[in-house]
């Protein structure tokens, strides 16, 4: 639906201001564009494709976006009616004043070109190479569009709906050492050291491959190369019902799986607008942040032991392994979990779970302090942390930094405060913001995280709200077992949601 909402009146501002004597984005040009409104309330501004260089630079400009979060690919092969253009190449823009989103569409033809944008937002280069990458959309005159996620050897582009799902292409050979060209770069007189680094995965923490060259020490120049392991998770959610992608969730990012649960099912909820009961907030809540305290404490940990300090490294993983019996004792599962539902929570938490929590919380507490005390002031530790990899918050912004990264640069953006969800805006937890961006700095910040995620635990299992874990919507919701086995409405109700997944 069309709309005339203050941010859009704002936008046709900026495009008066900036582009006064551009002809690409004329008086006649602007007239063609659609200012949208969702019917989830996201604003959406549909443009020409020849417009989209001139529009983000004013965007850019005006200082009306500074974050460039994403742009993607929405293929239309099987909904070509009324359309002259296979591809939706879709913009994600957020303002770190304001808090507000824009969604910038625009189509491109099979065969058919786009400007790149990566010399107006430089975030926007690593974005371009992974839809070029997974839909085959040039992006005419970005600097480096190769391979990104998928190896040198294959073929086509997966996320295409002609791409076979069950096509598996399989990397057989290994790049030689190679690096983009550089040059600015002065290897000096001493002879440099080709170093290989990986992709094997105790080498780097994943499975990518970093190419080195040195000069003792000293890392001379590197490059890195990603695509050895892409599960193409949107592949797997076009061919599967909503509740049954939520275990490929879990494998996103194993350190945290009931965030990329909670991710997805209240994105899920959104598109239905669904509200979850307040007890499903409140465990989904707890969850989250003993989430956010394990997955800082494998970032800390591994970092550390790199550097030689194996004993927080053991520490740490004492306190992870206790909040994995909590998730065993609340679901079974300990790693992957899937303990959240489209709708609200799998099932209640058993009786006590809750003082378990708390008591867990107090064990980390200490065990957090204790890796402060082997770490904060340590002068080895600070050496080989201090200035290292600093970054500044213009800088961060422009590369599109998120989360304690973003934070430890200056920068002290959170949606929980900035777009509060479920109960966040009534807790009371600060955001830890940092001043170098460094090494040292996203330490700091991640440590203070920890202390902020257990002050909103404790505050929330204290007020666990009465009700129900989920929804009792049937057209969502799974029946309990004994209406499955008890009833025939049940069981046809179990049936249709197994076999046909939610339908609205």
């Amino acid at each position: 639906m069309e709309t005339t909402s203050q941010q859009f009146d704002l936008i046709r501002s900026d495009l008066s201001q900036f582009s006064l004597g551009t002809s690409v984005l004329s008086p006649a040009t602007i007239e063609k564009f659609k200012f949208l409104t969702t019917p989830v309330g996201d604003d959406v501004l549909e443009v020409p494709r020849e417009a989209i260089p001139a529009l983000f630079r004013v965007l850019k400009e005006s200082g009306r976006f500074d974050f460039f979060m994403d742009v993607t690919c929405v293929d239309h092969l099987n909904q070509m009616a009324g359309r002259t253009r296979r591809f939706d190449v879709v913009y994600h823009m957020f303002s770190s004043k304001t808090y507000s989103r824009l969604r910038v569409k625009t189509q491109v033809g099979e065969g058919e070109t786009i400007s790149t944008i990566s010399n107006i937002y430089k975030a926007a280069n690593w974005f371009e190479r992974e839809a070029w990458d997974m839909f085959g959309v040039v992006f005419e005159g970005h600097p480096n569009l190769t391979r990104l996620l998928t190896h040198h050897e294959f073929k086509g582009h997966p996320l295409r709906k002609d791409y076979d799902a069950d096509h598996q292409q399989h990397c057989s050979s290994a790049l030689p050492l190679h690096f983009t060209d550089d040059a600015t770069f002065k290897p000096g007189d001493r002879q440099l050291v080709p170093l290989n680094i990986g992709p094997s995965h105790p080498a780097t923490h994943g499975t990518l491959r970093v190419m080195a060259e040195v000069d003792g020490e000293t890392i001379a120049r590197a490059n890195v190369e990603l695509g050895f392991l892409h599960r193409c998770f949107e592949k797997m959610a076009e061919t599967h019902p909503y509740n049954q992608v939520i275990p490929y969730t879990d494998r996103l990012n194993y350190c945290s799986a009931p965030i990329n649960n909670i991710g997805y099912c209240k994105a899920v909820e959104r598109l239905l607008n669904v509200e979850i009961p307040p007890k499903a907030q409140a465990m989904r809540v707890i969850l989250t942040e003993l989430s956010r305290i394990i997955d800082h404490f494998v970032c800390l940990g591994a970092n550390a032991v790199d550097l030689g300090a194996l004993t927080g490294f053991f520490h740490l993983f004492t306190y992870r392994e206790l909040v994995y019996t909590l998730f065993e004792k609340l679901c079974g599962a300990r790693l992957t979990v899937s303990m959240t539902r489209v709708g609200g929570m799998a099932q209640d938490a058993p009786e006590g779970w809750f003082d378990d929590v708390l008591d867990a919380c107090k064990k980390i507490r200490g065990g957090i302090e204790t890796v402060e005390g082997l770490l904060t002031g340590n002068k080895i530790w600070q050496q080989r942390t201090q200035g290292a990899g600093a970054i500044t918050a213009e800088n961060a912004i422009a590369w599109g930094y998120t989360g304690p990264c973003l934070r430890a640069a200056g920068v002290g953006l959170d949606l929980r405060k900035a777009a509060p969800y479920y109960m966040y805006d009534q807790l009371d937890f600060k955001i830890p913001v940092g001043t170098t961006g460094d090494v040292y700095d996203r330490y700091l910040v991640r440590v203070a995280e920890m202390h902020e995620s257990l002050k909103i635990i404790e505050q929330v299992c204290k007020n666990i709200p009465e009700g129900d874990y989920t929804i009792r919507d049937k057209s969502i919701v799974l029946p309990e077992k004994s209406d499955v086995y008890g009833n025939i409405e049940g069981l046809m109700n179990h049936f249709m949601l197994i076999i046909k997944g939610l339908r609205r």
